[in-house]
């Protein structure tokens, strides 16, 4: 664990400790097979940009990082709190073909070890929800990234739909521990039982609205959001103000 780190930290290290050996399959699995759409829209908002240099935060196996690779030209940083699964993720980098032009790092998105303005575009995926101040957490993000560079995110969301949201609560409430404790064991079923209720309370915390509340305070212009899946997945993005 690196110095500092916040209880959110901690629990998030904890919970992805026993993920790594079958995550990239699972996650797949689990998220009815959206998780890699949402992964190429967020892609496709860095990759217009053209960026040279990518800081991909809360990589986990690098999925983002590899992904960005084959859209684009850039040399990539991949940092997360998991060292299991940054160890799997540079399996995946080496088999890919890609150190040359990934490296993963460990590191805390509140507290990141780069220069300012040393990146043209950020990414980071299902991170908020394991940080203590998210705003915070957000402007250190743009604290790294480069005037006009640009940052996208993914995550979970929650259908604004009664009957979908519905459905949503008996999928991962239910379906979601089952199938992963079926498919990969107790830490699975641990992941799958804390997943919905958590994503629940982010939201209830930190609507919309106050998302982009926080993306704009952090120097943000231009930020939109993309729902997707039925309510289901969120990408956001924007580009830092020039100063």
């Amino acid at each position: 664990m690196t110095p500092m780190a916040s209880p959110e930290n901690a629990f998030a290290a904890g919970l992805f400790e026993g993920l790594p050996p079958r995550y990239d399959r699972l996650a797949e699995v689990l998220s009815l097979r959206q998780n890699a759409r949402w992964r190429r829209e967020l892609v496709r908002h860095i990759a217009r940009f053209n960026p040279t240099r990518i800081l991909d935060v809360a990589t986990g196996t690098a999925g983002v990082a590899i992904a960005l690779a084959a859209a684009t030209e850039a040399d990539i940083v991949g940092v997360d709190l998991s060292e299991p699964m940054l160890e799997r993720g540079r399996q995946r980098v080496h088999a890919a073909g890609l150190d040359q032009r990934i490296r993963l790092e460990h590191a805390r998105a509140e507290a990141l070890p780069f220069p300012s303005e040393s990146f043209d575009a950020v990414t980071f995926t299902y991170l908020l929800r394991y940080v203590s101040h998210p705003a915070a957490t957000l402007s250190e993000l743009g604290r790294v990234l480069r005037p006009g560079g640009a940052m996208a995110s993914l995550d979970f969301c929650v259908p604004s739909n009664p009957l979908w949201r519905l459905s949503w609560r008996l999928f991962t409430r239910a379906l979601m521990p089952s199938a992963g404790y079926l498919l990969g064991g107790r830490p699975w079923w641990n992941a799958g039982r804390f997943l919905g209720p958590n994503i629940e309370d982010f939201y209830r915390r930190w609507p919309l609205y106050r998302l982009f509340e926080a993306w704009r305070e952090a120097g943000f212009v231009d930020v939109e959001d993309h729902v997707m899946s039925l309510g289901g997945g969120l990408v956001m993005w924007g580009r830092k103000h020039h100063a």
